[in-house]
């Protein structure tokens, strides 16, 4: 419903908007209570890490008397790929320290304060013009940003030209398990071949410009590959729409400590072939 003539500042909000707006963020402030109260009880201050199990956030939230949650999922998946933890758990961290949730078993997670966990694109990064090879049916009809990304990047081969090898989709959506860390989803799993033989495994997650790369996702895609295909390579890819949908490409690689580090990171635009002019390629020449 709209009015004949656009509200200015001063207009109050449409009555379906305000009731939106309410239903978020009642929803964000339940989130809040149970995940600050779960970090309440573990938390020491000399301590590192914490195991929880998911059956407490069902009785920390009847604990607190909130309306009852139908996906206790959404809580954890909010924390690990949304949103930032309250300020009461942020002021917590130190020393350039981050607090994640990670997969520990089934059902099982673990609070670790380790090195930032964000997967953020740089924004000084040049791009690079690719001809758009996504049929306009695919273009037209992609449900979510996450499908429309993951189709982009399957129809452009953006990870063969990001890696430099030829890598064909073997699965997208793939659920599965990892041991000592439980259900795993892995958004789209390529396999690849380099000119010298080696063969590889590509985990690819891939997030919208609403949700953030998280290096939770990389390293448990990693675990699984090295435990399914302990002979081959695997170099996980994170790919993320830009606000402009530029998309951003990180090759990541998990050291011996586990932690995920940043191998390579650039950008691709998708544009028809006309947009790519002569001082482009000439640019591209040279780098």
């Amino acid at each position: 419903m709209s009015d004949k003539s656009p509200p200015n500042d001063h207009d109050e909000k449409p009555e379906a908007s305000k009731s939106k707006e309410e239903k978020v963020s009642k929803k964000a402030a339940r989130y809040d209570a149970i995940i600050n109260e779960l970090f309440r009880r573990h938390f020491a201050p000399k301590e590192r890490s914490f195991f929880f199990d998911r059956t407490e956030l069902e009785e920390i939230s009847a604990f607190l008397k909130l309306s009852k949650i139908k996906n206790l999922g959404d809580i954890l998946y909010t924390y690990r790929f949304r949103r930032n933890f309250p300020l009461s758990i942020l002021e917590t961290e130190h020393s350039g320290f981050e607090w994640a949730i990670k997969l520990a078993g089934r059902g099982r997670y673990r609070f670790r304060l380790g090195p930032p966990s964000r997967i953020v694109p740089r924004t000084d990064m040049a791009v690079v013009k690719v001809p758009d090879s996504t049929p306009e049916i695919i273009a037209k009809y992609a449900q979510k940003d996450e499908q429309a990304l993951l189709a982009r990047v399957r129809y452009n081969r953006l990870v063969d030209i990001f890696l430099g090898i030829t890598t064909y989709s073997l699965q997208n959506h793939l659920r599965t398990t990892v041991k000592d860390l439980g259900q795993i989803e892995i958004d789209e799993l390529y396999v690849g071949l380099s000119r010298n033989g080696q063969q590889f495994t590509i985990p690819v997650q891939a997030k919208g410009k609403n949700d953030k790369l998280s290096s939770a996702q990389a390293e448990q895609d990693y675990a699984w590959s090295k435990q399914k295909y302990p002979q081959l390579i695997c170099r996980p890819v994170s790919a993320q729409f830009m606000p402009d949908r530029t998309i951003a490409l990180f090759e990541l690689s998990v050291d011996e400590e586990g932690e995920v580090r940043v191998v390579e990171e650039r950008h691709y635009r998708l544009v028809p072939h006309h947009q790519i002019s002569e001082e482009d390629l000439r640019s591209y020449s040279l780098r």
